[in-house]
């Protein structure tokens, strides 16, 4: 549906955007992820029609999308302010765009009135923003972004104003508009667990390029670079080089016999990345795993979390346990994994 075809853009002697490339589909809810300053937002300018390109394409179902003026684009974009008129009620504030357009007294009635049941504000169309919590405003701004039928709706980092709990239900609320309305959403968020649980794909970036776009099963269990592992979750990283596939796999190394991970060319450095979750404490008389030394035990969310200290590696090794682990602070342990739960990459970005 939307395609994006080498965006290039520059600010001076930063480059916000180099050669990003990605193709969206009909009724995808895509995610753009990345810490703050890597481009997503920019890109998302460059889409809504804010922002001009230095070079490459935007088009949606074949049109040309840079060649549009922004109103004419067939694209809603909610702010991450939410924008609300303070003077305006619920229902004026859904109907504007819509009067702006012209549109018959009654027409704009009905179709006000379907999206407010939608969002479920059907009660709340004559107050004022003000008489409205955060959750509740967020839909306002939501209704008015989708009374206008889009072809595609862009939302920038669209639940960071709500308190943690807000932002847990409307996660959901979100998704479920999203099916109803059968729109198009290109969100931009820094929240990997946001993305996670919002998503259909992902697209990663990193200083203004993507490094990774996938399922957020796929993203989280099978990062391809070392950027993406660090930054979608907490990941184990275990340095090394890919000379000798066998040497990765022995027990001084931690892994249990399993199938070849990579393909890198021989003597190429390489990071092992497993996640906490894959992590198996043995005891300390175990033939395989790499010898370490419990530093800490947490215990929250249901999840024991242990961290330990391995000898030559630089970080604790982390490991997520399920329910409450009898492991103590100062227990002798071996570390160790499944080949299959571990992915070898190329050092680097």
């Amino acid at each position: 549906m939307l395609k994006i075809d080498g965006i290039t853009r520059r600010f001076g002697d930063v480059t916000a955007l180099d050669s990003v490339s990605l193709e969206i589909r009909q009724g995808e809810f895509f995610a753009l992820l990345g810490p703050s300053g890597c481009g997503k937002t920019t890109l998302l300018r460059i889409i809504a029609g804010f922002e001009r390109p230095d070079a490459g394409r935007v088009t949606l179902e074949g049109e040309d999308l840079l060649s549009m003026p922004p109103n004419r684009r067939p694209i809603s974009l909610m702010f991450q302010s939410y924008a609300l008129f303070p003077h305006m009620t619920v229902a004026k504030n859904v109907a504007y765009g819509l009067e702006r357009e012209r549109l018959p007294r009654q027409d704009v009635k009905q179709r006000v009135g379907e999206v407010l049941e939608t969002v479920g504000l059907s009660g709340h169309a004559s107050r004022k923003p003000a008489q409205l919590s955060g959750g509740q405003r967020q839909r306002v701004a939501l209704a008015r972004s989708i009374v206008k039928r889009p072809r595609l709706l862009l939302l920038d980092e669209p639940l960071s104003a709500l308190d943690k709990k807000v932002r847990a239900d409307m996660q959901l609320e979100l998704k479920r508009l999203q099916h109803d309305v059968g729109i198009t959403f290109v969100v931009v968020t820094h929240d990997q667990e946001e993305a996670m649980s919002l998503a259909d794909r992902i697209a990663v970036f990193d200083s203004g390029a993507v490094r990774q776009v996938d399922e957020p099963v796929a993203l989280y269990e099978r990062p391809k670079s070392p950027f993406v592992a660090d930054f979608v979750g907490a990941n184990n990283l275990f340095p090394g080089t890919a000379s000798g596939m066998e040497a990765l796999k022995s027990g001084d190394f931690g892994m249990l016999p399993g199938t070849p991970l990579t393909q890198l060319e021989a003597g190429a450095e390489a990071l092992l990345a497993v996640r906490p979750e894959r992590i198996e404490l043995a005891d300390d008389s175990a033939t395989r795993g790499l010898k370490g030394s419990v530093l800490d035990v947490s215990f929250y969310g249901g999840v024991s979390h242990i961290s330990v200290e391995v000898p030559g590696h630089g970080k604790p090794v982390l490991a997520a346990v399920q329910g409450a682990s009898t492991v103590q602070p100062g227990a002798k342990v071996k570390v160790r994994w499944n080949a299959e739960d571990a992915v070898i990459m190329a050092a680097g970005r």
